[in-house]
C-alpha cells in the first residue's frame, strides 16, 4: 500500500515544480519588460513577483545571472525541423523562426538585457551557449551544405554569410517595426531570396 502510494504521490509533485519554475521565467521577463535592469534585478523582487520562496529559486539556479540567461533563452524558439529539400528551404524556415521571436515585448526585454551585456559576460556565455549556438550551427551548417552541393558559390565563406543572414535578422528584429519595413510572414522568404543572390553560383 505504501508502494502503491508512493508511485501516485509523484506525478502529484511535477506540475507543482513546473508551474513553480514557469512563474519565475515570466516573473523575471515582466520586471524587464517593466525596465528593470539586470543590476536593479534582483532575486527577492522576482520571488514576490513570481509568489514562491527565495529557496524556491536558489534550489533551481545558483545565481541572478544564471536565472536571467535561461529567462532569456525562453524567447528563442528552438531550432525548427529542416524541410532539407534544398539551401532555400531550409534558410526560410531558420529565419522564419528568428522573426517570429520579435513580438514588443520580446524586443524590449533583450533591449533592456543585452544593454548591460558588458558587466554581466557569465550571463552571456550561458545565453548564446543555450539560445544562440543550436541557430547558429544549424545555419552554417545549411550554408556548408549548400557549398558541397553548388547550390551556394565554392568560395563563398560561410561564416561571412552567417553573418549576413544574423545580421539583417538581428537588425529587422530590432529596427524593422519602426521603420516601416515590418516583419510581415513572408519576410523569411524575402531576406533569403536578397541574400542568395549575392551566394550564388
Amino acid at each position: 500500500m505504501s508502494n502503491q502510494q508512493t508511485v501516485t504521490a509523484r506525478p502529484a509533485g511535477r506540475p507543482r515544480s513546473e508551474k513553480a519554475e514557469k512563474a519565475i521565467i515570466e516573473a523575471t521577463l515582466d520586471l524587464i519588460a517593466e525596465g528593470m535592469g539586470v543590476s536593479e534585478l534582483s532575486i527577492e523582487a522576482i520571488a514576490a513577483r513570481a509568489g514562491v520562496g527565495k529557496t524556491t529559486i536558489y534550489r533551481r539556479w545558483a545565481n541572478k545571472e544564471e536565472l536571467v540567461a535561461d529567462a532569456l533563452s525562453t524567447l528563442k524558439r528552438p531550432v525548427p525541423p529542416l524541410p532539407g529539400s534544398s539551401v532555400r528551404d531550409d534558410l526560410i524556415a531558420l529565419v522564419d523562426s528568428m522573426s517570429s521571436d520579435a513580438d514588443t515585448r520580446n524586443r524590449r526585454v533583450m533591449n533592456i538585457a543585452m544593454s548591460e551585456a558588458d558587466r554581466y559576460p557569465r550571463l552571456m556565455e550561458r545565453f548564446v551557449k543555450r539560445a544562440i549556438e543550436p541557430r547558429r550551427k544549424a545555419v552554417l551548417g545549411v550554408i556548408e551544405r549548400g557549398i558541397a552541393t553548388g547550390e551556394l558559390r565554392s568560395d563563398l565563406d560561410p561564416h561571412l554569410a552567417l553573418a549576413m543572414i544574423q545580421g539583417t535578422m538581428m537588425y529587422l528584429n530590432k529596427w524593422g517595426p519602426g521603420l516601416g519595413l515590418g516583419l510581415d510572414p513572408d519576410v523569411g522568404a524575402r531576406v533569403v531570396d536578397a541574400i542568395l543572390d549575392g551566394l550564388a553560383p
